[in-house]
Formats: C-alpha cells, sequence, structure tokens
C-alpha cells in the first residue's frame, strides 16, 4: 500500500518519450508512479527503475487501453497496490503516416485501431478512474492530444480526427465530473521522440520547425512540463486544451 502521504499518478504509454518524461517529472515531485505499456517491455521497466531512483514506489502493469476490460484490470491492480488514484495521464496512442490525399490507404482496420486507442482508450480509463479518484478526495486527469485535432494536419486524418474528439470529450468530461475532478488535455506539435524519427531525420524536423516562433521542436521534458502544471500545479483549470507548439499555431 502507498504511503499516506504519497499521492499516485497512473501515466499510460509510459515506456518511452513523452509517457517516460510525465512519469519521471511526477515522480520527482513526490508521486508514486504506474507504469503503463502495451508492447515496450524492457523499455517500460527501463522507466520504472529511473522513477524508483526518485525514492518513491513504481508499479509496472502491461495493458491495451483500446480493451475495456484490460483497463478494468489494470485499476484494480491500482486499487488492491494502493488503494488510491490522484492523476491520471492519458498519453498511449498510436497512428499510420499516411498522406491526407490517399484516401484508400487509410483503412477501416486502420480507423478502428486509431480511434479504439486514442479516443475510447482514454475514456475507458477515466471512466474506470472516477471511483477511485473520488474515494481519494478527488483527482485530476491531462490526456496528451496534439495541434492535429485543432487544425486537421498531422500524421494521418484518422489521427487528426481522433484527437479533435479527444479535445472535445476533455470539455464534456470536465463538466461532467467537476468540482471533484479536473480534466484537460495538452496539444502538442512536432515533439523529438522516436515516434517522430522513424519517418523524419534531424534535418528534416529542423527544417519543418525553423519558422515556428520558437524556431525547434519539443522535447517530451516540454509536454511534461504542461502536463504536470495541469496535472498538480493548478486547482482551478479544467476543460482546457493547452497548446505546447512553439507557436506554430498561432
Amino acid at each position: 500500500m502507498s504511503e499516506q502521504n504519497h499521492k499516485v499518478a497512473l501515466v499510460t504509454g509510459s515506456a518511452t518519450g513523452i509517457g517516460r518524461a510525465c512519469a519521471l517529472r511526477l515522480a520527482a515531485s513526490g508521486f508514486d508512479v504506474v507504469v503503463n505499456y502495451s508492447r515496450s517491455e524492457a523499455e517500460a521497466r527501463e522507466t520504472l527503475k529511473l522513477v524508483e531512483a526518485h525514492k518513491v514506489r513504481g508499479l509496472l502493469v502491461a495493458c491495451d487501453v483500446g480493451s475495456d476490460a484490460a483497463v478494468r484490470e489494470m485499476f484494480k491492480t491500482i486499487e488492491r497496490e494502493f488503494g488510491r488514484l490522484d492523476v491520471l495521464v492519458n498519453n498511449a496512442g498510436t497512428t499510420w503516416f499516411i498522406d491526407h490525399d490517399k484516401l484508400e490507404e487509410m483503412t477501416e482496420e486502420k480507423w478502428d485501431r486509431i480511434l479504439q486507442v486514442n479516443l475510447k482508450g482514454p475514456f475507458f480509463c477515466i471512466r474506470a478512474a472516477v471511483p477511485l479518484m473520488k474515494r481519494s478526495g478527488g483527482g485530476s486527469v491531462v490526456s496528451v492530444s496534439s495541434v492535429a485535432g485543432i487544425s486537421g494536419d498531422g500524421s494521418s486524418i484518422a489521427y487528426a480526427a481522433s484527437k479533435g474528439a479527444l479535445n472535445t470529450m476533455t470539455k464534456s468530461l470536465a463538466r461532467a465530473l467537476g468540482p471533484e475532478i479536473r480534466v484537460n488535455a495538452v496539444c502538442p506539435g512536432p515533439v523529438d521522440t522516436r515516434w517522430l524519427r522513424a519517418v523524419m531525420t534531424a534535418e528534416e524536423l529542423e527544417k519543418r520547425t525553423s519558422k515556428f516562433p520558437m524556431q525547434r521542436a519539443a522535447q517530451p521534458e516540454d509536454i511534461a512540463d504542461a502536463v504536470v502544471y495541469l496535472a498538480a500545479g493548478t486547482t482551478l483549470t479544467t476543460g482546457q486544451c493547452l497548446v505546447v507548439d512553439g507557436g506554430r499555431t498561432m
């Protein structure tokens, strides 16, 4: 069981990138952290070690957030091990990099998987978190969305659509769950992660972001700053989609 003075945070998709940065920032702030992954077990175990280096408790849980049944089992584990949950960071996501004019490549199977993970997954996690958060005296949810959900740009049409829906769902749930639970989202622009580097070289990323006001891509830690602020650095902010993109969408 978690110590009484330790709040507990769950970060989905925290094996690498933004999720790992959020998990470490929360651990550094004194949270016990549940590290979630679906496939990248070795990287998730490394995240767990880094979390525990902050002298807090970590817990590793494998779960595909696109499965409601699996999500409910994950939350049973959190309840059993910690007895509380104070922060949920919905970071797990997926996409295919498909040019928007290649309509036939955006198959029904790809649509379904993107919506399952990027939209239904956060809903499943929030729904499962509500009873535990209320028992803990309230809580905070932060979903990692994207500026693709604002501009309609992005890796694929389905990805942009999933993030646009996530943004509106954030507002709906903020109304439904307040005042006990705050619900917000962070909308990054390009982030220098393994995910983006799979389709873009460092030179291409630099060229793409050079005309932004801040003239660089985000690092995972830049997004973690915003996530942790919304999760634990404010008590009144809810229903907001905070853009962190170096000024790209101004």
